[in-house]
């Protein structure tokens, strides 16, 4: 059977829409992500024996050649299922890990050292300083006009976090916060104390070190 044959209230992508993620099935999750399916076997279909496949070998241990045993499974498809299983390994890496210095989120920070374009990314972290989430806000020259408070305290309330750290990277190499990073830095300090969240620290990071941007409640 066609997904498109369905009736609309089992079909991956009208559940999604309708309930949130959190109510699919593992391979209606991973169905909505390839899209389609191949000749003589559905989308769902093809998902639940990709996940068999995964589920029998490890994530950690399989490989393009295993994916390729799946008749009809193709490069396309086959890159977008190893590109998915690396993405969620990352993601889980870095969640339980407690943020105990400028240093540790330097090091969590490590795919975009050497980015020609700044990235700004943000730490959610619990009561323990441990790591919820990391989220890369903007890529782009950082500037105070383009990253608004609501952008990074958003997620913060939808996580439960206590507190949140930031870091951007520096493609010019260098380590001083310059003027914009300290306004940057004043504004979300604001914010937080005004929503109730706490400003750990803004970390600036490039290939060969970090500092921190002073923390003052107001710009001198």
């Amino acid at each position: 059977m066609k997904i498109k044959d369905l009736p609309k209230v089992d079909r991956p992508r009208e559940k999604l829409e309708k309930y949130g993620p959190m109510r699919l099935s593992d391979s209606e999750l991973l169905a909505i992500l390839l899209g389609s399916g191949i000749k003589g076997k559905n989308v769902l279909a093809l998902s639940r024996e990709i996940l068999r496949k995964i589920e029998s070998m490890g994530s950690a241990n399989i490989s393009r050649g295993d994916f390729k045993k799946i008749h009809g499974l193709g490069r396309a498809k086959i890159s977008q299922i190893l590109a998915l299983i690396e993405l969620s390994g990352r993601l889980n890496e870095k969640k339980g890990i407690v943020v105990q210095s400028p240093e540790d989120i330097w090091k969590l920070c490590a795919d975009f050292y050497d980015s020609k374009k700044e990235h700004l990314a943000v730490f959610y972290l619990d009561t323990k300083n441990k790591i919820i989430e990391r989220r890369i806000i903007s890529i782009g020259t950082l500037n105070s006009s383009l990253v608004h408070p609501r952008e990074i305290f958003e997620p913060a309330i939808s996580l439960s976090a206590s507190s949140i750290t930031i870091a951007h990277n520096h493609p010019s190499g260098s380590l001083e916060p310059s003027a914009e990073d300290k306004k940057i830095t004043w504004q979300l300090l604001e914010a937080a104390n005004i929503l109730g969240f706490r400003l750990s620290g803004h970390v600036i990071i490039t290939q060969s070190g970090f500092k921190e941007v002073t923390l003052h409640t107001h710009e001198e």
